[in-house]
């Protein structure tokens, strides 16, 4: 089957922002042996390239002159199981959010703090998504990449990913160097309950679940995450635009003998984690709007498009807001979104 190019196309539908801007062409990779397919086209036409999966966590500025590698295998698939875990493979292309609800209604536990992330679980390892006191490299066993120049796939252990703060590998030295094709994750037949996360223990308290299993702490995250974040199909955006900052504890004890207040969990022995959202609400951002770009009403650390924004004016607002809160505090805000310029 020859490889399906688009050309000259609209990207509004493929990115969660809902930005009205073009690529020159657009492949879609149906299985991992057409990547290599893929490749070949883009070096044979000298073009620069983008690999696209949900489209939850970028923003193009302008049109992409260029090509869009649109990944859309998908398949969920049990490998094996010991006693007290079960080994399960997932394909790029499928929806995250998809792939927990399937693990979730299999009993089998580790993911379902992570329910109702946008985006493709290609992605999912590339920026270690976490929610609710949970991240995904603790129950990451591995995964399958090509090697762009070669073609040759490689397993990574999780040790080998580098896994951060929402951070691996992949964004760094091997940025555009790999593409990541398949995650196995190892979960728990006997799953272990995680409700410590502030929001979610109130939640489950609030509701009177004494002894929540998986399924009750899937539906608690969905109602939290409905409550303060919007919803893509009605509002344009791209989830939290910022990561919590990162600061050391002398840093942190600075800060916090001006505004008391300030909320923080520990990062690590020396370092505290700081909430974005509520710097940029101090700074006086929430609900802000401009034309059609501002800032949501009920979670500062959102930007939406509330209509027909352009990708330059929410970077612009972006910038603005992240020297505002500089200016206030001397943190420095880093964008959690991959923002394409080119």
């Amino acid at each position: 089957m020859p490889l399906k190019k688009l050309q000259n196309i609209s990207l509004k539908p493929y990115n969660t922002f809902g930005i009205d801007v073009k690529a020159k062409q657009m492949l879609i990779i149906q299985d991992i042996y057409e990547l290599s397919e893929a490749f070949e086209n883009v070096y044979k036409t000298g073009d620069s390239w983008l690999l696209l999966g949900g489209g939850s966590n970028v923003l193009f500025s302008n049109d992409f002159n260029g090509t869009i590698i649109k990944i859309s295998f998908k398949t969920m698939q049990v490998l094996y199981k010991t006693a007290e875990h079960v080994y399960i493979r997932v394909n790029a292309g499928e929806e995250w959010d998809s792939f927990v609800g399937f693990c979730v209604e299999n009993n089998w536990g580790g993911l379902e703090n992570l329910s109702l992330i946008p985006g493709n679980a290609g992605a999912s390892p590339i920026q270690n998504i976490g929610a609710y006191g949970v991240e995904l490299k603790e129950h990451f066993h591995s995964l399958e990449a090509i090697n762009i120049e070669t073609g040759t796939i490689k397993r990574f252990k999780k040790k080998e990913c580098n896994f951060g703060y929402r951070n691996s590998i992949f964004k760094t030295e091997l940025k555009d160097k790999y593409v990541i094709c398949s995650i196995i994750f190892k979960l728990d037949l006997h799953p272990k309950i995680r409700r410590s996360y502030n929001e979610l223990d109130e939640y489950l308290t609030r509701n009177k679940i004494t002894s929540p299993a998986i399924d009750d702490i899937r539906r608690a995250v969905i109602q939290i995450r409905k409550s303060k974040l919007p919803d893509p199909e009605n509002l344009g955006n791209a989830g939290s635009f910022f990561k919590n900052p990162v600061v050391t504890k002398q840093k942190f004890e600075k800060i916090r003998n001006k505004f008391q207040n300030i909320p923080a969990y520990n990062y690590t022995k020396d370092y505290i984690k700081i909430s974005a959202g509520w710097l940029i609400e101090q700074a006086g951002w929430k609900g802000c709007r401009k034309g059609d770009v501002g800032v949501y009403d009920k979670q500062a650390l959102i930007i939406v498009n509330h209509g027909n924004a352009k990708g330059e004016e929410v970077l612009g607002l972006a910038n603005r807001i992240s020297k505002s809160v500089y200016d206030k505090f001397g943190i420095k805000l880093e964008p959690e979104v991959n923002i394409i310029e080119s």
